[in-house]
């Protein structure tokens, strides 16, 4: 091989390199999205389910005469109530951790510090900015 192929090669190589570092950055970035997606995804479905066996207890208490269903009732919309509070205190735990992680991540190029410093709000310095 001719060395200026060599050093075409080499180049080339190199450029790939920087090249396959900037997308694992993009991949870990949309994975920290996607993570917090999810955590918003799962506050809906716990909250549509505390929704509703709430509401299956207030029908169970206004459409029966039976006591048996108005304890029921009287069960089920409490539980829903505390399930959706515990909903709540999960996602808001789940997102201190995400962002705890979100802080600790260091971008390795310039345009995913960049990116990342845009996201959260954040001068060069890495101060928040008060716009």
């Amino acid at each position: 091989m001719i060395d200026a192929d060599k050093a075409t090669i080499k180049k080339l190589k190199k450029k790939l390199k920087v090249q396959e570092k900037k997308n694992a950055e993009i991949r870990d970035h949309m994975a920290a999205e996607r993570t917090i997606f999810a955590n918003e995804r799962t506050l809906m479905a716990y909250l549509r389910t505390a929704m509703t066996i709430s509401v299956g207890g207030y029908v169970a208490i206004k459409l029966s005469d039976d006591l048996y269903l108005d304890i029921i009732g009287i069960i089920l919309i409490p539980l829903g109530l505390i399930l959706a509070i515990y909903s709540f205190l999960r996602y808001r735990t789940k997102q201190k951790l995400i962002e705890g992680h979100h802080q600790d991540y260091c971008p390795t190029s310039h345009e995913h510090e960049k990116a990342h410093n845009d996201h959260h709000g954040l001068s060069k310095n890495g101060q928040a900015s008060h716009t």
